[in-house]
């Protein structure tokens, strides 16, 4: 069973009844996941950019955009307009998709895991996580790597509180901290 037809088939019941929705459609849901991968190194190194693209793209199943700096920092060496990153917004069956496989697959490998804060939501019910390896995804050749790169992902949900949204990603399998 996908993470979706679970969604739809054992989530949504549990949610109503714990939080007493009267209407389906007032159970919070998942509404998108972004990926995004800051590299300061790129204004020297435009091909650490061109690989992390490449790993973005492999493991989200989609390309990515290149993110672009919005004003100069002088301090930075930095001019607004330089590519400074690159990030991808997942949407229906990718995300779905890819929070399965972030759950099962990548965080099982990761060493010394012990779960992820319940303190990380911002207040509206999104939460947002980082990775400080990308070589936890299975799509990643180990050998292609040139450096360790760490990667931000931040899930949005359309739960009113964070209370909500911890139970939604609780109930949909993501290891929490107690």
């Amino acid at each position: 069973m996908s993470l979706k037809e679970y969604y739809h088939k054992e989530v949504v019941p549990a949610l109503q009844k714990h939080f007493s929705h009267r209407n389906i459609l007032e159970v919070p849901r998942l509404e998108k996941i972004v990926i995004n991968m800051g590299l300061g190194e790129a204004m020297q190194n435009i091909k650490i950019l061109d690989s992390a693209m490449e790993e973005i793209a492999a493991i989200a199943g989609q390309r990515p955009v290149i993110t672009k700096a919005k004003r100069s920092i002088a301090q930075f060496k930095l001019r607004a307009g330089m590519p400074i990153g690159c990030m991808v917004t997942l949407r229906k069956e990718r995300m779905y998709e890819f929070l399965n496989r972030l759950i099962n697959v990548a965080l099982p490998r990761v060493r010394d895991f012990r779960g992820f804060s319940p303190h990380a939501f911002d207040g509206r019910g999104n939460y947002a996580l980082g990775i400080k390896e990308q070589i936890i995804f299975p799509e990643i050749n180990y050998d292609k790597i040139d450096k360790i790169k760490g990667m931000n992902i931040v899930i949005t949900t359309t739960a009113k509180t964070d209370e909500e949204g911890r139970e939604l990603l609780k109930l949909l399998g993501m290891p929490f901290r107690s």
